[in-house]
């Protein structure tokens, strides 16, 4: 005899009380992910989606670099998602200004906060705060044109070191070496394209402490730097050690093979070959150890180390200063406190048992959740992102049926919350007003889409207002 199937029960929703009611607080990938696998869990469920910035899509559009057209396709899914109609869209709503925790308990019975990371890890070495030393991640904004940093950049130096050994520290060396002209056909803003015309850049040195084999960069954009127009990639073979951490590393893994043959090949290029006005140089085996000057940065002190057998390495004592001008420091991302939660200093992310908030005893917060970044710091790519939405989701819904009750449960209420303390926000159909209107500028200039930057003019879009 066949056993039988039985449905899994559904979660326990109070019927006088209608669909449980959700906000998420992050419109990045992570929080729509989130708000997506909840809306298919077989729950009853009212969601709405908070984002401090007027336009969605979080990293996504504001820290992928604009040459990077095929990772921005990400947008397309997302896109589709909200277009559904089933998860409501509030832009330009800041959490800890607009709204707080109080606030969303009174509309909501759970939280999910999914703010990301987006401030630049600390480099602590001297000199590191001197002017022409900037942090990676604010770089990134301006160039993608966040609409709050501001519109320009210092961009005066002829020689520069970025500090860093992952996928952004490419991508700012890329960006700084690249000619202008050539990133015209993207959605780069002009004031983007007119700082970097100025740029009397030349030379781009990056550094990373450990050797070739343990490289975070991808295979596909390292190899992307070897065809940058005028443009030469620089190695050298001094840098190049293998220990049998390195070894290991390389007969596992396919993308770290890659890289390390693409690295190899590179230190097989003829000087003669090597006419290019502009150069990237990239070092390994450097740890920066300070940043050199007295008023502003005048050059990068590095101490050469050597492997230890397992792929980590150790200091040398043997220094050496580079003559830069201006330090880019590529070390990775941190998250921000949110006020009214715990928060881990130390780690950057919101204290949590698989995406149920704790406080910092480890204590459950009832009603509270946290995805992506936030919550476990900012590594892994897209998929690692909807795998941690899903483990939160799963918790949420089995929670569901436990959680206090809001008391406020009309879903106009929080938007006549907004509207009394007077905050412009944006819903979906505004996204989209700025959306074709973003297409129709890049459509003057030949492209796809050039991005609106001021706030102001891209909530008056949002708006259907005149921008100014």
């Amino acid at each position: 005899m066949r056993p039988t199937q039985c449905a899994a029960p559904e979660p326990p929703v109070d019927e006088h009380v209608g669909p449980a009611r959700v906000a998420v607080v992050g419109a990045g990938p992570a929080g729509i992910y989130a708000a997506d696998i909840l809306s298919k869990a077989g729950l009853e469920v009212s969601i709405d989606l908070f984002e401090r910035l007027p336009a969605p899509f979080g990293l996504v559009r504001y820290g992928v670099a604009p040459d990077h057209p095929r990772i921005k396709q990400i947008i397309v899914a997302l896109h589709k998602i909200l277009d559904r109609g089933d998860i409501r869209l509030l832009s330009n709503v800041d959490y800890g200004t607009d709204l707080d925790l109080d606030d969303l308990r009174r509309f909501y019975d759970a939280v999910i906060f999914s703010t990301g990371a987006i401030r630049d890890a600390e480099l602590p070495i001297p000199g590191i705060d001197l002017a022409g030393s900037f942090g990676a991640a604010d770089f990134v904004s301006w160039y993608d044109g966040h609409p709050d940093v501001p519109r320009t950049w210092p961009l005066e130096a002829r020689t520069v070191a970025v500090i860093g050994a992952g996928n952004v520290a490419l991508d700012v060396a890329r960006i700084l070496a690249k000619h202008p002209q050539d990133l015209l056909p993207t959605e780069i803003p002009d004031n983007v394209h007119q700082g970097l015309l100025a740029s009397p850049v030349t030379d781009v040195h990056v550094f990373a402490r450990r050797g070739p084999a343990q490289v975070k960069f991808s295979p596909l954009e390292l190899r992307e730097l070897g065809h940058v127009r005028d443009v030469d990639v620089i190695v050298y073979p001094e840098d190049f050690d293998f220990d049998e951490g390195s070894m290991a590393a390389i007969h596992s893994s396919n993308q770290t093979k890659q890289v390390v043959k693409t690295l190899t090949d590179w230190t097989l290029k003829e000087p003669e070959e090597l006419t290019a006005s502009r150069r990237i140089h990239l070092h390994f085996l450097h740890k920066p150890v300070a940043v050199l000057g007295e008023d502003r940065v005048e050059g990068l002190r590095t101490e050469r180390t050597v492997l230890t057998g397992d792929g980590s390495v150790a200091g040398t004592g043997q220094l050496h200063d580079w003559p830069v001008e201006a330090v880019y420091r590529a070390v990775g991302y941190f998250g921000s406190p949110l006020p009214g939660l715990p928060f881990d200093e130390v780690a950057g992310v919101i204290p949590n048992d698989e995406g149920r908030v704790t406080t910092r005893a480890g204590a459950p917060i009832a009603g509270v959740y946290t995805t992506g970044w936030i919550k476990r710091g900012p590594v892994g790519l897209i998929g690692h992102t909807k795998s941690d939405a899903a483990e939160t989701i799963k918790h949420l819904v089995s929670d569901v049926g436990e959680l206090p009750r809001a008391p406020e449960r009309s879903e106009a209420a929080v938007r006549a919350l907004l509207m009394e303390r007077g905050v412009r926000y944006v819903e979906w159909s505004g996204w989209m007003l700025l959306d074709a209107y973003e297409r129709s500028l890049g459509e003057l200039r030949g492209r796809e889409r050039m991005k609106v930057v001021p706030r102001e003019d891209m909530l008056a879009v949002a708006l259907d207002e005149q921008p100014s």
